[in-house]
């Protein structure tokens, strides 16, 4: 958002109730977002404004600002409504789950437990690292679809209903891992800033194709002058002689196998530290590990039943 914005107001439109999305006057919210994201979808965030915006819905941009107050908002609102795909499937897929709640505090017990389903999301079938993985392949291809995405979510990015239930499924997935709650938001943060990144570098390659008419491929190899230089950085001339960009990996699978591989490495060292020091999973209470058997998941017969009471409560 940009300086001067009014962040409060993007929370009332972003947040608005389903009555606040009904056409007035032939224009709605949600119309002006659908529009606009045909328009950046098209031709990028740098095509898109009010005026273009307007034309497309057979109205003036002045009739557009008594909706939504300008472009910034318009761009939080924008992010917020294709995330709405990402979250319908993962809706779709966690349904036959338990709720978010009962979901942490089943992967706490399993975790505790010596279980293999620590930290698993709400509904998924397998552990933290599948369902973390297919958090990201899932925001990868949302970014696909939509190029501009990646770019235009900054520091100060106001987020709506449907990017907090995104980043509250991640959050789901490390849920139980013995991860701190610190370390949870930071490995969320780092695998989505991974997927950012790579979605902006192919976004920023396929723009700069489109207004030259040049591919990446024929650019780099009409760059004859640059390569004569080479020669005098002999790791370089290895690595180029012996084939390394001849078949290059693939960056995002690449780059998100080591991710995961980091933090697989974290969760281990906390699996670690956990078994040597145990806690119960319901009030924190530390307890001595047990001399056979399978780990204590709670430290009195009370806590049992708190959390036996919580995985089974009546649905509102």
């Amino acid at each position: 958002m940009a300086d001067g914005e009014d962040p409060d107001r993007t929370v009332e439109l972003l947040w608005r109730e389903p009555r606040d999305a009904a056409p007035r006057q032939g224009l709605s919210v949600d119309a002006i977002v659908r529009a606009a994201i045909e328009i950046a979808d098209a031709d990028g965030i740098e095509g898109l404004s009010m005026r273009r915006v307007g034309e497309r819905l057979g109205f003036t941009s002045m009739s557009l600002y008594r909706h939504v107050p300008g472009k910034a908002q318009l761009v939080d609102l924008m992010c917020d409504a294709v995330t709405g795909d990402v979250t319908a499937d993962t809706a779709a897929g966690t349904a036959a789950g338990t709720g978010a709640d009962d979901a942490v505090t089943d992967a706490a017990d399993d975790a505790a437990r010596g279980g293999a389903g620590g930290g698993v999301a709400a509904g998924t079938p397998h552990g933290w690292r599948e369902a973390l993985e297919g958090w990201a392949r899932r925001g990868w291809a949302l970014c696909r679809r939509h190029p501009w995405l990646a770019g235009v979510r900054g520091t100060r990015y106001v987020p709506g209903p449907n990017s907090v239930a995104h980043f509250e499924y991640a959050l789901s997935t490390v849920a139980g891992t013995g991860l701190k709650p610190s370390e949870m938001v930071a490995v969320v943060g780092l695998v989505g800033r991974f997927v950012d990144s790579e979605a902006a570098r192919v976004a920023e390659i396929a723009k700069v194709e489109r207004h030259t008419g040049v591919s990446e491929e024929e650019w780099w190899g009409a760059r004859d002058s640059l390569y004569e230089k080479l020669h005098l950085y002999p790791t370089l001339t290895h690595v180029w002689e012996a084939g390394g960009y001849d078949e290059p990996e693939d960056s995002f699978e690449f780059g998100l196998r080591r991710v995961l591989d980091g933090i697989e490495a974290l969760v281990r060292e906390r699996d670690i530290k956990r078994d040597e020091n145990a806690s119960c999973v319901m009030c924190g209470t530390s307890m001595e590990r047990a001399e056979a058997g399978r780990p204590r998941a709670y430290c009195s017969r009370a806590c049992r039943q708190r959390a036996y009471r919580r995985r089974h409560r009546p649905s509102p």
